[in-house]
């Protein structure tokens, strides 16, 4: 039980990449605009993926005090700095996405 494989899990599950990148490249959102912004992610997955991301210390959970609640969602600047090698990640593999598969195929047949 290793802490940092338990932290890198959370940043490279399928909805933390998701969520530091959609903050990465649009700033602060309201957790409904997260939601339209990474599509299939139920509203349940995004509050658990959110919380986690908070409780490492890479985003920023900012409640207004309004009615009805106000509640803003950014990266930290530990965050941004994860995000940042998260991107990279995700540039890579979108980059070599044809090699990528060609590989699938071979390694398949």
């Amino acid at each position: 039980m290793c802490p940092s494989r338990e932290v890198l899990q959370h940043l490279t599950s399928r909805w933390g990449v998701l969520v530091l990148v959609a903050l990465l490249l649009g700033g602060t959102h309201r957790f409904s605009e997260l939601r339209r912004k990474i599509d299939g992610v139920s509203e349940k997955m995004l509050a658990q993926t959110l919380q986690t991301l908070e409780a490492d210390g890479f985003v920023r959970r900012t409640a207004h005090p309004v009615v009805p609640p106000h509640v803003e969602y950014s990266l930290t600047r530990m965050g941004e700095e994860a995000a940042r090698q998260v991107a990279e990640l995700v540039d890579w593999i979108e980059g070599n996405l044809p090699r990528i598969l060609t590989g699938r195929e071979t390694t398949e047949a």
